[in-house]
């Protein structure tokens, strides 16, 4: 078991990670009946895929001898109506300083939009990615 959900009341949920116990909170958003005091789920989704993202570059540029600690991410999630759903997420990739080389480069931006969570996302969900070297 990956983790357990619980509902809360009040449109609000506790979940929990098997494996460490850790928690986590969401809410329904102001624009939907919610208060805005934790992420929503679909907020959730959004920065699942820069956490994947930037997971994933970790573990490839380590193999290279190549850092990215101290690399941060800026989500916004678009939402569109009728149904409501993602209809876009923009992920702006703050890199630290570093020589990366035009190979490093080309693999980050590919592991991007390559990552498990970029993938298993819907194709009409519009991922863009902008990196800032």
């Amino acid at each position: 078991m990956t983790a357990t959900v619980t509902y809360d009341g009040d449109l609000r949920c506790t979940l929990t990670h098997s494996l460490s116990g850790v928690q986590i909170h969401t809410d329904a958003p102001p624009d939907n009946q919610g208060k805005g005091e934790a992420f929503s789920p679909t907020d959730l989704c959004a920065v699942s895929l820069a956490t994947c993202m930037l997971t994933i570059m970790g573990m490839r540029v380590r193999e290279r001898g190549v850092s990215i600690d101290g690399t941060r991410a800026e989500v916004t999630k678009v939402m569109a109506s009728d149904p409501r759903r993602i209809a876009r997420v923009e992920i702006r990739l703050f890199m630290p300083p570093n020589n990366y080389s035009e190979a490093d480069k080309a693999l980050l931006r590919h592991i991007a939009h390559t990552c498990p969570v970029a993938l298993s996302l819907h194709p009409d969900i519009v991922q863009q990615v902008e990196f800032l070297w």
